[in-house]
């Protein structure tokens, strides 16, 4: 079969057909696959009927897996997947949907927020893939936003100001932003905060992105307030609607995406009693964007 690849929106995404994700790839099928997503920055698959083994098989060709560690408030008692899964559904460890006033899903209240996946990791992740494994709700849909389109709509000034500006994310900042502050010591310390470069260039096609995430917290050698309302600025202008792409969701999608270059975040669904079972695997990075402090480094 012969991968054909559609594009959906003006500036971004495309619609892959001629490929069953089930089966192994060939090194010239790895090869379009990675050079659309460098192009395209978000790729749809439809009736992908994938198990949790094939997943993370497929996803294995493009780098080493992010273990879906350090980014939730699980115990080791409340994993419903395997580790090389993050578990982004409404669903406890036995299958049940949680309760409206749980914690795990007031944290989880967090992916509505424009964000960049890993971003608050010292090596962020590179792609993401998620798969829907159950008849999607009313709502839920997953909103994207391309961030070279966005830098290339800046103006010279703003360009020059925010070249070399380094930030700082962590889970702590993106929660808090919704008024999630009650952290244990041990999760202090786990999301402490790590730095990133505010411009970054993909080194294929050689396009900038501005890196923004809900969980930058503050610019280095900046004042909060005013490090805050700049990337607050930044964000809006980032997600006007000339630079989104809603995703509908359907059973059996899956939908990959480079977080060096998208921001997403989910959309409410109004029966918070429907099952929403989502499903995903990380690529991780090659390494940080800019020196971290030695504090954190340790």
């Amino acid at each position: 079969m012969t991968i054909s690849i559609k594009q959906l929106h003006e500036h971004f995404v495309g619609e892959v057909s001629g490929i069953d994700l089930r089966d192994p790839l060939t090194p010239d099928q790895t090869r379009e696959i990675q050079e659309g997503m460098d192009q395209y920055g978000v790729l749809v698959f439809h009736d992908q009927d994938l198990t949790d083994d094939q997943q993370v098989a497929y996803t294995k060709n493009f780098g080493e897996l992010e273990l879906a560690v350090g980014s939730n408030l699980l115990k080791a008692n409340e994993r419903r997947l395997r580790l090389e899964m993050a578990d982004v559904s409404n669903l406890d460890q036995n299958g049940v949907v949680l309760t409206r006033d749980d914690r795990r899903r007031m944290f989880n209240l967090g992916n509505r927020l424009w964000h960049s996946d890993s971003s608050f990791r010292i090596t962020p992740s590179k792609f993401s893939l998620l798969s829907c494994r159950s008849e999607p709700p009313k709502g839920g849909d997953t909103e994207f936003a391309f961030m070279p389109a966005a830098y290339d709509g800046l103006d010279a000034e703003t360009k020059a100001e925010i070249e070399g500006l380094v930030t700082e994310h962590s889970l702590i900042y993106s929660r808090g932003k919704l008024g999630f502050e009650e952290f244990s010591a041990k999760e202090m310390k786990t999301f402490a905060p790590v730095r990133h470069s505010l411009v970054r260039t993909n080194d294929f096609t050689g396009r900038k992105s501005v890196y923004l995430s809900a969980h930058i917290g503050t610019i280095v050698g900046w004042h909060m307030p005013e490090a805050r309302d700049f990337v607050r600025e930044l964000v809006e202008q980032a997600t006007q609607r000339k630079f989104v792409h809603a995703h509908k969701w359907q059973l059996g999608d899956l939908v990959m995406w480079d977080n060096r270059q998208c921001m997403h975040r989910v959309r409410p669904f109004k029966d918070i009693g429907q099952v929403r079972d989502m499903r995903r695997t990380t690529v991780a990075g090659v390494g940080p964007t800019v020196e971290q402090t030695s504090e954190r480094a340790a």
